[in-house]
């Protein structure tokens, strides 16, 4: 294990250099904080977007659920390939077109001063809760490496996520994702070619699979798995293209890199939707009993399968660059969360409070409180995670779509029909809310997936596997009726003279059409970025490198090897192209 401790070590000092790099970009105001000065890259924002949908939890929820269940986990995955494509589309040069600095200042064009302060506090709520998931989903499989307490490992990782979000804000934040996007796809990529070689190839692992490859166990109507990729696009859709999720674009210099910032998201997504889950499909076939091996760890042992698989198939020093790749994952999920939290509060609660108090206060001291607020955010993360991780039995991936179709659905339908229905009462976007509330309880507690069976006769009740999927393409159906559609039909109530916000909303709507265009400062930034992100690639690449030291197979170092020279390589085209940007910028001023 000393080689796996050394590689994590080199990775969180990566990450902490990181911090200190881009510290620089974002001290000078609280634009520059909350979303770089919208003066990003699109390979970083990209990135960003891509790592913010991407978590521990699907190295660990995810990927027991491929192993149990075989092909139909990448459902959910294409499903949210089938987003970034609607945010090429259509979302996230509109997103950027905004011209705001937070997802609530977004929302008070749209909706209203009552609607942002409403939101304000109900996504700063829910987005601790999804961090703390998150952030639960690393502590399970961390402390199952290590052995340790899972409560040390929450705190130990969510404060190393804190020091970075409180540091260097958004730069820091999309900079660390677009290395940690590249630490999870190369530990991806290597993880999935062993798999197939050792299992001899993709059609052995579709035939040799326990189960049928496709439909997987306990599975006795097949249309309930076409019936969830169907609801599964429209609640991805939902929950990753709305208002409060446009904070992946406002990053973004202009128009065109929003929109190339989507596709690089819709391509890394529908790649890794197979890749991730090559090796847990490949450890149902080569280790059938992976899933009894941390018995602890109550109904989520089938969540440290990757880890089984990375001890008994990958060379040594394999493990830490996984654990790197997990805490990837959660630190790009949990400081985006932290990040935006800060956002959201100083703009749209704090700075409205003092001129409510006729105070004025400068840029630098907002920036002071944002960094309050994301270290008391950190912390209050770092609680429900810990909460979280008393509720053993429930497996992350359940975890997962719970919090996601019961709370998250109800709160983002009004933030994604808004862009399209225009005319709507400033009071419809809270009501829908509560009602999708509400609709979530009753089909939690009241109309289940067994109710729906008895209903209409079923000869074979359903299974648990089934139950669950039905439960939740019940829950998704019920919003998109029930909750949409009450959203839709508070049209009919809306007045234009009781309107306070019809000025400000035809300027919104005006905005979204009109596309941004960089101005000429954007070079240095755009070399900036480019320097300093391909120095830390190409230390990033030494560091694998010196991993060919580690007593191996030929093969295994071979491995690490090819890794280190693409890294090398990617750091290099960085640098340069920095060098020759910053040679033409005094011609071009």
């Amino acid at each position: 294990m000393v080689y796996e401790y050394i590689v994590i070590a080199g990775y969180f000092a990566l990450i902490l250099g990181i911090g200190f790099a881009f510290k620089s970009l974002a001290k000078n105001s609280t634009s520059d904080y909350f979303r770089g000065g919208g003066r990003m890259l699109w390979w970083m924002v990209g990135s960003t977007a891509f790592m913010a949908q991407f978590s521990a939890w699907t190295f660990t929820g995810a990927a027991g659920k491929a192993f149990s269940d075989g092909f139909s986990i990448s459902l959910v995955f294409f499903a949210n390939t089938f987003a970034y494509f609607c945010g090429w589309l259509y979302f996230s040069a509109r997103f950027r077109q905004m011209r705001v600095d937070t997802p609530t200042e977004g929302i008070k064009r749209r909706f209203g001063t009552q609607n942002e302060l409403f939101f304000s506090w109900a996504l700063i709520v829910f987005s601790m809760i999804n961090a703390g998931v998150w952030l639960n989903a690393l502590g399970v499989f961390s402390s199952a490496v290590f052995s340790a307490d899972i409560s040390l490992t929450i705190i130990a990782t969510g404060l190393t996520v804190l020091f970075v979000s409180v540091l260097s804000g958004a730069w820091g934040v999309v900079a660390s994702d677009f290395v940690q996007t590249l630490i999870v796809a190369v530990i991806s990529v290597a993880c999935a070619i062993v798999a197939l070689v050792k299992v001899g190839g993709p059609i052995a692992l579709v035939n040799d699979f326990p189960v049928d490859f496709v439909m997987g166990p306990e599975m006795n109507y097949g249309v309930i798995l076409i019936g969830s990729f169907v609801f599964f696009l429209a609640k991805q859709l939902i929950t990753i293209m709305n208002l409060n999720d446009s904070f992946r674009f406002l990053n973004a210099k202009d128009t065109v890199n929003a929109r190339k910032a989507a596709l690089l998201a819709m391509v890394l997504m529908g790649i890794g939707s197979i890749v991730w889950f090559i090796p847990p499909w490949a450890a149902a076939i080569l280790y059938p009993d992976a899933a009894t091996s941390y018995a602890e760890l109550g109904n989520k042992a089938a969540d440290a399968v990757y880890l089984v698989f990375t001890r008994n198939a990958m060379p040594i020093g394999t493990v830490g660059l996984l654990l790197a790749g997990l805490f990837a994952a959660s630190m790009s999920s949990m400081d985006s969360a932290l990040n935006k939290n800060a956002g959201i509060f100083v703009r749209s609660v704090y700075q409205p409070l003092l001129k409510k108090r006729n105070s004025s206060v400068s840029d630098q001291h907002l920036l002071k409180v944002s960094r309050t607020v994301s270290f008391i955010s950190g912390i209050l993360v770092i609680l429900v995670a810990l909460f979280f991780k008393s509720l053993k039995e429930l497996s992350l991936f359940e975890l997962m779509m719970n919090v996601s179709t019961m709370v998250q659905v109800p709160l983002l339908i009004p933030l994604i029909l808004g862009l399209f229905i225009r005319k709507t009462p400033q009071w419809a976007p809270w009501a829908t809310v509560g009602l999708g509330l509400c609709v979530s309880w009753f089909m939690t507690h009241v109309f289940t997936a067994d109710v729906l069976a008895q209903i209409i006769g079923l000869k074979t009740a359903f299974t648990r596997r089934e139950s669950i999927d039905v439960g939740l393409m019940m829950m998704i159906a019920a919003h998109l009726i029930i909750t949409a559609g009450f959203f839709c039909v508070t049209s009919l109530f809306y007045k234009a003279e009781h309107d306070t916000n019809r000025e400000e909303t035809n300027r919104f709507f005006e905005d979204l059409e009109t596309p941004v265009i960089s101005d000429v400062e954007q070079d240095e930034y755009d070399s900036k970025q480019r320097h300093k992100l391909g120095v830390m690639v190409m230390l990033m690449s030494i560091g694998m490198l010196a991993m060919m030291m580690i007593p191996n197979p030929l093969w295994g170092r071979l491995m690490f090897l090819l890794c280190a020279g693409i890294m090398l390589l990617i750091g290099y085209l960085l640098k340069a192209s920095a060098t020759s940007r910053m040679a033409t910028i005094p011609l071009e001023q």
